[in-house]
């Protein structure tokens, strides 16, 4: 267990004070032959400071995903640390605010300071949500690259604070706490059940439960909570690693331009591993020339636990591997496939569920529709499609038997070409796209769990009216091929080969980009290519700690350097500290 059990008395290490209070502003730093902005530098005012809700006056954040907010708004160390890092580091430079805190402190230890504990600090009252980020920025701010991954190894991470009571703080104040939940973790403990091995099921369970913990963590934990118990199942299905033969058994047009093709296993008696509804399947067609393959990602549009699997594809004018699909595929062929993977997933629940899509993008809302249709949910269902016309809406009477067998119902389809003259079953028809005012005439509960695909505009708007007609933003998905950018030097926009000669390295391809270069020495890492390649990828603490970067490894194989604290599971790879060992397929 991780200091489930804690005392409950007063901090064992002596009166908790506040030394010193800490802000800056964000600014551009150089940094690995680039420029990245950050306020990690961050220096000692005097006086009292007034205290908001999402930050401390003067203080501020350049990258808002990984810092700031409500439940990060206040940054604290420990001056205990700072005695420890400075005989670690043979340092003798460490001055407040060094390791980007708002509040320096003496007597609140990681390992005794729990998440959901209340502090009162001159007139501000605080809640503790979260251990530090584990962010790259801080090895900038102290010259040490690998400083993210030993704050954790160390244990020494720091933690977040929400405010409870807006105020004012200043250095030399007393630190009370008075509030501690009955079941939590320490701000060490909890860290180390994120990013370090050997964590227990029981404590994973008491995580989720902690109602202070910051969204973020709770979602990190209910994944590996919902992991483990899928790797003990022992009736779980089982996939391949990497691709694999599948037999075409059906290739059918569903309007002018796309088409559904079926799968199923080359070994009938094998079967296939059951999808989830919004998976989706990463394919493998051979390259025009005939020189390599191309690989891309199809949603699943078939019901899931099915025993074939259906994608549904539409063809791009310049699609190269859409054109393909269409063209060299019939009955009795074979296509090389990866398992489903995905994280764009129809969640369990009793809440409203909205499913909006546009275009093709309808293949992983129409799963989750088949799902909820499967087990006769009582939910009551959104529906919501726009469609150029009536003729190129695919699906429209497959749609409507499932509408038709659910019993609550509400059901839109929108046509940006033209109009459909009546209503068409249990859809009603609308001229135009779905904007705010439309939507809002739709009457969608704030609780509902919102799953939106489509092209990109469609997504940003859709997701930017749901927000304000006061949908939560945790409870509003979305699906897109192509992963979503942390803020850095020269962020990525458009994928393409890196400038200069091309290495000699084993090809790395990254398959929701559709592109493929082979590796080069100088690159450290595979996040180094992505970023000369311009896609978006996830990161933060590039040491291999913080699991920001995983990304799964459809094929290939690949050696660490450094060693992850905690290696992934199953497919997962850091791209941070990964190199291929041989020709790699990414799901990036």
């Amino acid at each position: 267990m991780y200091y489930s059990h804690v005392m409950t008395g007063v901090d064992s290490r002596g009166p908790a004070t506040l030394l010193s209070v800490n802000v800056g502003m964000p600014a551009d730093h150089e940094w690995s032959g680039g420029v990245v902005r950050t306020a990690i530098w961050k220096s000692p005012v005097t006086g009292p400071v007034r205290v908001g809700r999402l930050n401390v006056a003067g203080d501020g954040q350049a990258d808002k995903l990984g810092h700031g907010g409500e439940s990060r708004a206040v940054m604290v160390y420990q001056i205990e640390s700072y005695d420890y890092w400075r005989r670690e580091l043979g340092r003798d430079d460490l001055e407040f605010g060094h390791f980007g805190e708002n509040f320096t402190v003496t007597g609140l230890a990681d390992d005794e300071v729990c998440i959901g504990d209340r502090y009162r600090i001159g007139t501000t009252v605080f809640e503790v949500t979260q251990p530090r980020v584990t962010c790259y920025r801080v090895g900038i701010r102290l010259g040490v690259p690998t400083m993210a991954s030993l704050l954790v190894r160390h244990r020494r991470p720091g933690f977040y604070l929400r405010v409870l009571e807006e105020g004012e703080v200043q250095a030399g104040d007393s630190i009370v706490r008075i509030g501690r939940p009955t079941a939590t973790l320490t701000v060490a403990g909890i860290d180390g059940l994120l990013y370090l091995p050997g964590r227990s099921t029981d404590d994973l369970r008491v995580a989720i439960g902690i109602d202070a913990l910051s969204a973020g963590w709770r979602g990190d934990f209910v994944r590996m909570l919902d992991e483990t118990a899928a790797a003990e199942d022992p009736h779980a299905a089982r996939g391949w690693q990497g691709f694999t033969p599948l037999r075409v058994v059906n290739v059918r047009r569903e309007t002018e331009d796309i088409r559904s093709v079926v799968l199923a296993a080359a070994d009938v008696a094998a079967g296939l591993p059951a999808a989830a509804a919004g998976q989706y399947l990463t394919i493998r067609v051979p390259s025009a020339d005939g020189s390599g393959a191309n690989v891309r990602n199809y949603s699943l549009s078939s019901a899931p636990g099915a025993d074939q699997y259906r994608i549904s594809v539409k063809r791009e004018p310049l699609g190269a591997v859409s054109s393909w699909l269409h063209t060299g595929l019939t009955p009795g062929s074979t296509l090389d496939v990866a398992q489903p993977r995905g994280t764009f997933l129809l969640k369990a629940g009793t809440n409203p569920v909205l499913l909006a899509s546009a275009g093709i993008g309808i293949t992983p809302v129409l799963a989750m529709l088949h799902a909820l249709a499967a087990e006769g949910s009582a939910r009551h269902v959104f529906w919501v499609h726009v469609a150029r016309t009536p003729e190129a809406q695919a699906f429209a009477a497959e749609v409507e038997g499932l509408l038709a067998s659910l019993p609550s119902v509400s059901a839109h389809t929108f046509y940006t070409k033209a109009a459909s003259a009546g209503s068409d079953g249990r859809a009603t028809p609308h001229s135009g796209r779905p904007d705010i005012e439309a939507l809002r005439a739709l009457q969608i509960p704030v609780d509902a769990d919102a799953y939106v695909c489509g092209p990109a505009s469609f997504m940003t708007t859709m997701t930017a009216s749901l927000a304000e007609l006061g949908l939560d933003p945790q409870q509003v998905h979305s699906e897109t091929f192509g992963a979503s950018a942390t803020p850095g030097p020269d962020a990525a926009t458009v994928a393409h080969a890196p400038d200069g000669p091309p290495g000699t390295g084993p090809a790395v391809t990254f398959s929701r980009s559709g592109l493929t270069v082979p590796f080069d020495s100088r690159y450290g890492n595979l996040l180094e290519l992505a970023e000369a390649c311009e896609i978006p990828v996830r990161w933060s603490c590039r040491t291999g700690v913080c699991h920001s970067c995983i990304t799964t490894l459809v094929s290939g194989a690949v050696d660490y350097e450094p060693q992850p604290l905690d290696p992934p599971a199953g497919n997962g790879l850091l791209l941070c500290c990964a190199k291929p060992t041989e020709e790699i397929v990414l799901d990036a």
